[in-house]
């Protein structure tokens, strides 16, 4: 059932604005989009250096833009069931969730930030989620929360089957350690959606999946999207990190 609750985080759970930017703001980066991938293991990589420059108050964190290759990925909660169908290999990583798939046409962004005192990973999921909101109505189509479900639904096509069920157009999965946030969020652009048809997407078996492209009715592309997430990405960040 779709749920239409407020979008925005708790007001009382945010940081004051006399307690902002003791630190430098995250910094954007755009590690590589179509036509270079990003091989999921330099994605890692990438992810850990700048974890560790945050660790060290080297800078104020990263927000990584990509693309990846193509690659099946569990987090902490995946069931063998739920792995592809067909025998691909599976990296297992330590965010929240369970089975998902990256790939060209899938906008891929790592918010390598620290939280605020008082904060945690839920408060973020939800601040992840209003910005994915935002971007994909900037890009003309409408996304929403499911209440119990991370991530962004849309409607089915106007014209679709009676009792056809939402689909999810973006995948959260975090980790969290000392306050330094690792993985983060993807946006389905213009990737092909029969990987998805090869495993059970995020555990859910009722639901379908869909991108931006097929919504809108028109390509949409990762580098199409990346303007509209980093403007609603940015103010988000800001407010949540420390």
């Amino acid at each position: 059932m779709r749920s239409t609750f407020d979008v925005r985080p708790a007001p009382s759970a945010l940081p004051t604005p006399e307690a902002s930017r003791a630190t430098p703001s995250p910094r954007f980066e755009t590690v590589g989009l179509a036509p270079e991938f990003v091989p999921y293991e330099r994605g890692l990589a990438l992810q850990q250096a700048a974890a560790d420059r945050l660790a060290g108050d080297a800078d104020g964190g990263t927000v990584l833009f990509l693309e990846h290759e193509p690659v099946y990925t569990a987090g902490r909660r995946a069931e063998t069931h739920e792995y592809p169908d067909d025998g691909t290999p599976v990296v297992p990583v330590n965010r929240g969730g369970k089975v998902t798939w990256h790939g060209p046409g899938q906008l891929v962004a790592y918010p390598i930030v620290r939280l605020a005192d008082g904060l945690g990973g839920v408060n973020l999921v939800h601040a992840l989620e209003e910005a994915l909101i935002a971007t994909i109505g900037d890009l003309g189509v409408v996304g929403y929360r499911i209440a119990g479900r991370t991530g962004v639904w849309t409607d089915p096509p106007a014209g679709s089957a009676p009792g056809t069920p939402e689909a999810k157009l973006a995948q959260i999965g975090i980790h969290v350690s000392r306050r330094i946030v690792t993985h983060g969020i993807s946006l389905n652009c213009n990737n092909a959606l029969t990987p998805f048809t090869r495993f059970v997407p995020c555990g859910i078996t009722d639901a379908g999946v869909t991108t931006l492209s097929e919504r809108a009715g028109r390509t949409i592309t990762p580098a199409d999207a990346a303007p509209a997430l980093r403007e609603r990405l940015a103010p988000v960040l800001e407010r949540l990190s420390a």
